[in-house]
């Protein structure tokens, strides 16, 4: 079932894996420009260059206006903002020092919002050499994040795309199952109903507090769960 790399690339990813801080969290997030605009989804508060980045990905594929775009996101279709993400993980008691490594394509937006709550956040290119980086093609980068994902402590994702599935399932395999996918369904939901501040969060927490993913035991992290809020 393993999904074997290249002995040189296993040997990098290895490597990546060993340079991360302990314990951490391996957080899947997608926010880049073309995935904003493929969801068709509005959002108020970014900064002026993300508009335009997400503009310049839309082509025809413009964002849904008026009602259709409330039963969009009512629907979980719309893409956590770093700033959201943030939002939930301190929803989730998870503290604001711990250390998340970013399992993310190039070019995510507003990720300020993420990293100026949550301070150690760790990426490919600030653990590996900028020549080692660049020279690497998408798929090897990919390749590192699922290495580093199946092994993490615990692993977050935001998205239900085909490598969170993947690394779900891998994980369940190894016995590792603090697996969390967030529901953006009830991040919309909860936000529609004008919760906002402590109320939102407590929703976030119980809305999260008893989800499973495939296999046993509760996805969040021991220690986070027994936080009160």
């Amino acid at each position: 079932m393993d999904l074997r790399l290249t002995r040189s690339l296993e040997k990098k990813a290895s490597e990546l894996l060993e340079a991360i801080p302990k314990p951490f969290i391996s957080l899947h997030l997608r926010f880049e420009p073309d995935m904003v605009a493929y969801s068709q989804c509005q959002y108020s508060g970014l900064s002026s260059a993300s508009n335009k980045t997400i503009e310049a990905a839309q082509g025809d594929r413009k964002p849904w206006t008026g009602e259709l775009a409330c039963i969009w996101r009512k629907r979980g279709k719309c893409p956590l903002t770093p700033n959201e993400m943030a939002f939930i993980l301190q929803a989730l008691s998870i503290p604001t020092n711990t250390t998340i490594y970013l399992a993310a394509g190039d070019g995510l937006i507003e990720i300020e919002g993420l990293t100026s709550v949550y301070t150690n956040v760790v990426t490919k290119s600030s653990l590996l050499s900028g020549e080692d980086f660049t020279s690497m093609h998408g798929n090897m980068k990919a390749a590192l994040d699922y290495h580093v994902s199946i092994n993490s402590d615990s692993y977050v994702a935001t998205y239900f795309g085909n490598m969170d599935k993947m690394v779900a399932a891998m994980r369940v395999f190894k016995g590792l199952y603090k697996t969390l996918f967030l529901s953006r369904r009830a991040f919309a939901d909860f936000t529609s109903q004008g919760l906002r501040g402590r109320e939102l969060m407590q929703a976030l927490w119980k809305a999260h507090r008893d989800d499973y993913v495939i296999g046993r035991e509760s996805a969040l992290p021991d220690c986070f769960r027994e936080v009160k809020l």
